[in-house]
């Protein structure tokens, strides 16, 4: 019998781990797919809250952050780029990449959970940032990018112009950082257990069998 899991994944759109422990979640769940099924909910995190329109680039809000110099920083990049590669994902941050606010970014992907699109928003939302160097910010692109998912691109632009969904995503925001989570991705299992960082799929894997040996009812 397998376990069915509910998996909260605490993330942000401009955080290249979530798309590396998002593809490495997604193969552990099919490596341990005889013992564990899951539903994942994708809960919204901001990196970067208080990120100016036109965002900052990526060297200096490294630097300034982490005090990486820019060649660890560029280091790190080519790290991640090879990391995302293995899982099938192109990433292609450069020198010349920014930081952007992503607050307008979750408030679509609220929108497009109750429309059932939320995955393949999420998913058309790290390749139009990483991938494409397109600003998730900018509310073209993102109506853009919700055309892309298989949303409605005019009812997208209605959300974001009207301001919906922001209280929704402050008060959805709030349980994770009050539970101690400051760093992305943390995967949630069941409300319960927590599994941090962009892990590769063995961990994954490990990690939720263990899980469903846990709950499994003893005989």
């Amino acid at each position: 019998m397998t376990a069915k899991l509910k998996i909260d994944f605490v993330s942000d759109v401009s955080c290249p781990w979530c798309i590396i422990g998002l593809r490495g979640l997604e193969e552990g769940l099919a490596r341990a797919q005889d013992a564990v099924s899951a539903d994942i909910t994708f809960q919204p995190f901001e990196l970067n809250p208080d990120m100016p329109a036109g965002g900052q680039n990526i060297g200096k809000h490294i630097a300034q952050k982490y005090g990486s110099t820019p060649e660890q920083s560029a280091a790190n990049r080519a790290m991640i780029c090879e990391r995302a590669g293995a899982l099938g994902f192109t990433m292609a941050m450069t020198d010349e990449s920014r930081i952007y606010n992503t607050f307008d970014a979750h408030r679509l992907l609220h929108w497009a959970e109750a429309a059932g699109c939320q995955k393949a928003l999420k998913e058309a939302l790290f390749e139009a940032y990483f991938t494409n160097g397109r600003d998730p910010s900018n509310h073209d692109v993102l109506v853009d990018v919700a055309g892309l998912a298989g949303l409605d691109k005019t009812e997208a632009r209605e959300v974001l112009l009207n301001g919906r969904f922001a209280e929704d995503v402050r008060q959805a925001e709030a349980p994770w950082r009050s539970r101690g989570i400051n760093a992305v991705p943390a995967v949630v299992v069941n409300d319960r257990y927590l599994i941090s960082g962009g892990q590769p799929p063995e961990a994954f894997e490990s990690a939720l069998r263990n899980i469903a040996a846990e709950l499994a009812p003893v005989a």
